[in-house]
């Protein structure tokens, strides 16, 4: 499973892990705090369900927010970076973010189709967004958007520097 793998990579090099949830709503910290000893790289997951969330707690740009919506991959790079500095512990920020967002279904939000998810990834300067058009109903849609989130993660975290 990517979730254990990346929790490797992560003790190996003693880095931390934050996490932002949207649509997934606590699926990928889920799939993180599975694995045994999460604990020495997870700090934790903020699940910023509502639009004003992820400004208030996670610091996305409001005018970006009113302008694009939520669905979007500036909004998600935004997310990813600033649970760094939401869950930071004794002042230092996580290393690692990772975020989703999108539109479960089963209708449209804000002119984008159900199916519709980003998910970013913040490691130091580097943020980075992937999006994709998921099929299925509502529950495939947040699987999906883990296993992308997951993916994502663990090709920036494996990537040379």
């Amino acid at each position: 499973m990517s979730a254990e793998r990346i929790l490797e990579l992560l003790r190996a090099d003693g880095r931390t892990l934050a996490v932002a949830e949207s649509l997934t709503g606590g699926l990928l910290a889920d799939a993180f705090v599975r694995v045994p000893g999460a604990s020495a790289a997870l700090l934790g997951a903020v699940v910023a369900y509502a639009t004003p969330v992820k400004h208030s707690v996670l610091g996305v740009d409001a005018g970006l927010l009113d302008r694009e919506g939520p669905v979007d991959p500036e909004v998600v790079r935004q997310m990813a970076d600033g649970v760094r500095r939401a869950l930071a512990v004794d002042d230092r920020p996580a290393d690692v973010g990772v975020a989703t967002t999108g539109v479960a279904g089963p209708g449209a939000q804000d002119g984008k189709a159900a199916g519709t998810v980003w998910v970013g990834v913040a490691v130091g300067e580097r943020l980075v967004a992937r999006g994709s058009a998921l099929p299925g109903d509502r529950s495939a849609v947040r699987g999906g958007a883990v296993d992308l989130a997951l993916a994502l993660l663990l090709e920036v975290l494996e990537a040379p520097e």
